[in-house]
């Protein structure tokens, strides 16, 4: 099934594709590979923020990383046009905004990477790094970046 429709299937829509808050582009295309920005989740127009678990839980920090993967995916689309142009997802580096003695990051990432694989297949397996930070851009709860080849 092509990723345009597992999308439809789960019944998920893409948002609009944010404009940048700082000094950088969403994604920069070289040959095959995509490389995307860090992006933050943004629900009904603001940013998802917090320190997980002490301000936000690990479920909605969890949350929070799905969201930003359609936000990744809507730039994606931009970029090229359609998901179904998606190869593979090759890299995911994860960041979580979280209290010193945290030490479930990847619980929380996983609800990113669980969602490429659920709309990518095989396609949506990938490297990825889920680190802990003191603090993220705009008191962000999570941030993500991808690298995608594509054809």
């Amino acid at each position: 099934m092509s990723a345009e429709a597992r999308l439809d299937e789960l019944g998920l829509t893409l948002p609009e594709v944010p404009t940048p808050v700082a000094s950088y582009v969403n994604c920069v295309r070289t040959g095959n590979l995509l490389f995307l920005s860090g992006g933050l989740p943004v629900e009904n127009g603001a940013i998802v923020t917090g320190k997980v678990p002490d301000t936000i839980s690990v479920e909605s920090a969890t949350a929070a990383a799905k969201n930003i993967i359609l936000n990744r995916l809507a730039v994606i689309r931009q970029e090229i046009g359609s998901l179904d142009k998606v190869r593979r997802i090759v890299n995911l580096q994860g960041f979580v905004n979280s209290a010193p003695d945290f030490p479930d990051h990847p619980k929380v990432i996983n609800g990113a990477s669980d969602l490429l694989l659920e709309i990518f297949g095989e396609a949506g397996k990938h490297s990825r790094i889920a680190l802990g930070a003191a603090a993220l851009p705009l008191h962000a709860a999570v941030e993500i970046s991808l690298v995608v080849e594509v054809e």
